[in-house]
């Protein structure tokens, strides 16, 4: 499903990851930080891909949305989990949207 976003400027944190072939829980895990991030201020919402890569883009508010995401209890947890057993790499990207057009 395609994020509906507001009008921008937004901004998108863009997580890209190689999976381990370990699971314990990974995709449960992925569901609720989903579930999560909807209840938190400024999120706007989240489109995800995984097959080879894993993409998922999540779209927030502002700045100060994104870093009390980060700082989230449950995410932390879910963050290390993934250092630990779910990830080979993974990269994090934060942009400004400054346009957005769709049909």
């Amino acid at each position: 499903m395609i994020a509906q976003t507001p009008e921008p400027p937004y901004y998108a944190v863009i997580f890209t990851s190689i999976r381990t072939s370990i699971d314990q829980g990974y995709e449960e895990m992925a569901k609720r930080m989903v579930e999560l991030a909807c209840q938190q201020p400024g999120f706007l919402g989240v489109e995800s891909a995984r097959e080879e890569i894993g993409i998922t883009v999540s779209y927030w508010k502002d700045l100060e949305s994104i870093k009390n995401w980060k700082h989230n209890s449950e995410h932390s947890f879910a963050r290390k989990k993934g250092r630990k057993d779910w990830y080979k790499s993974f990269r994090i990207r934060i942009a400004k949207v400054e346009k957005d057009y769709g049909m």
